[in-house]
């Protein structure tokens, strides 16, 4: 069996249906008034933090199905590497595909060096090294353009066998955290952009930087690759694993309650694009990663399926969204009465058939096919 897809450990299907809640709540961020949600406006306001939060999953993912082959040399990097692009690619291109039309905007937007560039650098997943091309043509592609970097630096991250103190290991993740802490609070103490009090609209060159760049993500992912080491060393019990898991939920809602009811401030805003929020994340995952109540009640298999079709949601929602709308499909459908709830729904079962449809079969294809062409090469190699 290839090591690279050698069997994987037990799903975990909580953080697979909590990936559905997260997605979720960027398309409502997107794409919502959040005074409609009531209590909950807090959460669905700060929904772009949910990103983070699929940095630290990701990071946790990857270590607990391939820490182990990394450590003792069986992991094949190039195939690795090859299985990661299968799954993201292709629903990656179609989601530039159906936005095609905002290259339009794009050309008025940017100067022609820049609208060449951001041409060229999309396709490539390459534009988050660019801030200002970090949201060219399609929006959220920017994060897929930080996950490629970070799964090629994973293969080598997982090597990192860490301490052999369990205590150390565990003030290690703080340190990384604390790395991550540094560019934040740096921008805070010394806002090189002018801006007294930044938020979600704001666009400097240096905030746009600290929320896109891709090495700004890598402490956030390593937490999650050191989490994962920590899930297999430390043993905690199912009832404190589900307390861990509320108190990160806890956490993570009063600080998005806090930004939310006391308004824009200098600090609050850059700090929680990334790094803030972290320990909460951990908490939440590792907590969710065992046989408990909470657990159980939240993988329900409805979250489950969205949560599997949750890449697809994320990276095509914004662009089916303005299909709906700037092509007036909802209108010729006679529709529009319902929206935006008619939206969200249609977006949904958009994604969930791309994933169906799209994202498996090709996945699939890919995967053979590059595994049929590393398996000859040996043998071209002995021949010659």
């Amino acid at each position: 069996m290839s090591h690279a897809t050698a069997q994987r450990r037990p799903s975990l299907p909580a953080l697979t249906a909590v990936r559905a809640f997260s997605a979720v709540n960027i398309l409502l961020f997107h794409f919502s008034n959040p005074h409609d949600f009531g209590p909950f406006a807090a959460i669905v306001d700060g929904g772009y933090v949910a990103v983070s939060f699929f940095f630290v999953l990701s990071g946790y993912i990857m270590a607990y199905n391939y820490a182990d082959r990394a450590i003792d040399g069986r992991l094949d990097k190039r195939e690795f590497w090859t299985n990661r692009l299968a799954r993201l690619y292709p629903v990656y291109i179609l989601g530039l595909l159906i936005s095609w039309q905002m290259l339009r905007l794009e050309w008025n937007a940017q100067t022609h060096p820049m609208f060449f560039a951001g041409v060229v650098l999309t396709p490539l997943m390459m534009q988050a090294w660019q801030p200002i091309l970090a949201t060219f043509w399609s929006t959220p592609a920017w994060a897929l353009s930080v996950e490629i970097f970070l799964y090629a630096c994973f293969p080598w991250l997982a090597q990192i066998k860490g301490p052999r103190k369990n205590s150390r290991l565990i003030w290690l993740w703080w340190g990384v955290w604390a790395c991550g802490m540094i560019l934040p609070l740096l921008y805070v103490g010394l806002h090189p952009d002018g801006m007294e009090v930044p938020n979600r609209f704001s666009s400097g060159w240096w905030l746009r930087a600290l929320k896109f760049f891709p090495l700004q993500h890598l402490p956030t992912f390593l937490c999650g690759v050191l989490l994962a080491r920590i899930q297999a060393r430390v043993h905690v019990s199912n009832a404190k694993r589900m307390a861990l898991a509320l108190g990160g939920i806890a956490g993570w809602a009063g600080f998005l309650f806090l930004a939310y009811h006391t308004g824009d401030t200098l600090w609050l805003y850059p700090l929680l694009h990334d790094p803030l929020l972290v320990p909460f994340y951990a908490c939440i995952i590792f907590g969710l990663s065992a046989d408990h109540w909470l657990a159980w009640l939240i993988a329900r298999p409805a979250l489950v399926a969205v949560g599997e079709a949750s890449y697809c949601l994320y990276i095509l929602h914004f662009n089916i969204w303005q299909v709906l709308h700037d092509r007036g499909v909802l209108a010729a459908l006679h529709l529009s009465r319902w929206d935006p709830w008619i939206s969200y729904v249609l977006i949904l079962a958009v994604a969930m058939a791309a994933y169906r449809w799209i994202e498996l079969p090709a996945r699939g294809w890919l995967r053979k096919t590059a595994k049929r062409k590393l398996t000859k090469q040996p043998a071209v190699a002995a021949a010659g």
